[in-house]
């Protein structure tokens, strides 16, 4: 902020804000980091960078305008998770692919933390403590 910082916009301080995570961003906001985003990870995959953060030099030369505006309209935390997010979700898709190439069976998991044979009732609770008992 500094000596200057009267002289700011409200817009611009706002901003400054949302980047640096004091502030959240609203819905226009988020709306514009998003298409940053979007244009700054088009300019990757052209160039063919995968990882923003390992080839940040080779990302900067190779996007520098995108990178620039995805920086300024994203907060500081939200422009390191998405290039670390980018990473996770290409090496994702990249072994789905090895693994439908080698014709792997997909198969559908459900998570549930209760066995088939537990209480989904009071009286079945009751039932279930007095067998124990015994």
């Amino acid at each position: 902020m500094g000596l200057f910082s009267s002289f700011q916009s409200e817009e611009t301080r706002r901003a400054e804000e949302v980047r640096s995570g004091a502030r959240a961003p609203d819905r226009s906001e988020r709306r514009k980091c998003w298409d940053a985003r979007d244009a700054y990870f088009g300019c990757l995959d052209r160039n063919t960078i995968v990882d923003a953060v390992k080839d940040d030099a080779k990302a900067r030369k190779a996007c520098p305008a995108e990178n620039a505006v995805f920086e300024r309209d994203c907060a500081a935390a939200w422009v390191k998770y998405f290039k670390q997010w980018r990473v996770a979700d290409i090496q994702k898709k990249q072994r789905i692919a090895q693994l439908e190439a080698e014709n792997a069976i997909k198969m559908d998991v459900t998570t549930t933390f209760a066995d088939q044979t537990a209480a989904t009732s009071k009286g079945d609770l009751q039932d279930m403590l007095a067998s124990r008992r015994k």
